[in-house]
């Protein structure tokens, strides 16, 4: 009998709970098909390894060690969705060239760790008629069809802990500290670790927001003897002027103003309508860095498991998710291409609004 042959890529933004899954991945398939009867291999830097058979055939021990390991063990790339059907300059076809590399590596099936990109890519090659199955994972908790991903509840962990400590350092210089939250389309991120770290503002794309009604719930604060203020905001948040124009305009905007997110600008606005020194802090990428959280690491285990007992049952073409607190998988086509947004209306807005944080809505 051959050696069942599973080639394992990570690509997109790096997370924690990465090399968890790769582990949880191999341990089970190890345990499910026997040591001598499965290989792994590993595709470094995601599609791009694929693209160009970057690969390579690991071994039992190279899985031992990694859970509480940040980043991925096999290397990251982003290769844009948009352009994987175009022929680039160096005139090389990258759909038939993974199709080509996938053959040549004689794998029995393919699993893509990655977010939004990575699964509308993960679906192309599954229509293409490769083995496919999908893992979800990115801080953003923005993937449809997942009740979460792995990395985002460490990054809540991450982005409350900025939070908590700009509190001391506002509270002593009566200031407005302004920290900036990534999620570029999806504000759960800056949602979650806004209510868990006390933030008396949150602003978010879903909701586009209003500077004077951001203004006057600090002035209301200041007005009831508080000192300071936190306001979190997502990198992807907008004004609700801002929200009338479409992506690509308001793209050309704020280049025009020679801006990326509307951050500083907001900051500086808050500042000139409350006379409130107004600081901002940009924790960035520290907020996908770093060992995964405890729930992290039991969720990207129970993912990676999962994926081998689809591998087992020949199921593909199917995204892993935790569905309605179980787990359970997703056909690729039902998820690619689609966006978790945060309702406003949802729960937790609600409990945020009723604690009288102000949305600028």
């Amino acid at each position: 009998m051959a050696k069942k042959r599973i080639g394992i890529l990570t690509s997109g933004g790096d997370c924690p709970g990465l090399n968890a899954t790769i582990r949880g991945i191999a341990k089970a398939c190890y345990e499910k098909f026997g040591t001598d009867d499965v290989q792994i291999v590993g595709i470094q830097n995601g599609y791009y390894g694929l693209i160009n058979n970057i690969a390579r055939e690991m071994e039992p021990y190279e899985f031992s060690g990694i859970l509480t390991q940040g980043g991925t063990i096999l290397g990251t790339k982003r290769q844009p969705f948009k352009m994987m059907s175009v022929i680039e300059a160096d005139n090389v076809d990258k759909v038939k060239s993974m199709k080509k590399t996938y053959k040549d590596l004689k794998l029995d099936c393919l699993l893509t760790l990655g977010g939004n990109g990575t699964h509308k890519t993960a679906n192309l090659l599954s229509e293409e008629g490769l083995n496919v199955i999908g893992l979800p994972k990115t801080i953003d908790n923005d993937i449809f069809g997942t009740d979460v991903t792995f990395g985002f509840h460490t990054a809540v962990d991450i982005a409350t802990d900025v939070i908590d400590r700009l509190h001391t350092t506002a509270a002593s210089h009566s200031r407005i500290l302004v920290v900036e939250i990534m999620g570029n389309k999806a504000g759960w991120l800056t949602l979650y670790s806004g209510i868990a770290g006390g933030a008396d503002v949150i602003v978010i794309p879903e909701i586009p927001y209003e500077t004077e009604k951001i203004v006057s719930a600090l002035n209301k604060r200041t007005e009831a003897g508080k000192s300071f203020s936190i306001v979190a905001v997502a990198e992807g948040a907008y004004d609700v002027k801002e929200a009338e124009l479409k992506k690509k305009e308001r793209a050309k905007r704020r280049a025009e103003a020679g801006i990326t997110t509307i951050t500083s600008t907001l900051a500086a606005q808050i500042q000139k309508g409350t006379g409130v020194e107004t600081r901002v802090c940009t924790p960035g990428h520290m907020l996908r860095g770093g060992s995964p959280s405890a729930y992290d690491r039991l969720l990207a285990t129970k993912f990676g498991v999962r994926a081998a007992e689809l591998i087992a049952k020949e199921k593909y073409g199917y995204s892993v998710a935790l569905i309605n607190s179980q787990i359970g998988e997703n056909p690729l086509s039902d998820v690619a291409g689609k966006t978790k947004f945060v309702d406003p209306k949802c729960a937790d807005v609600i409990t945020a609004k009723r604690l009288g944080v102000s949305f600028g809505d």
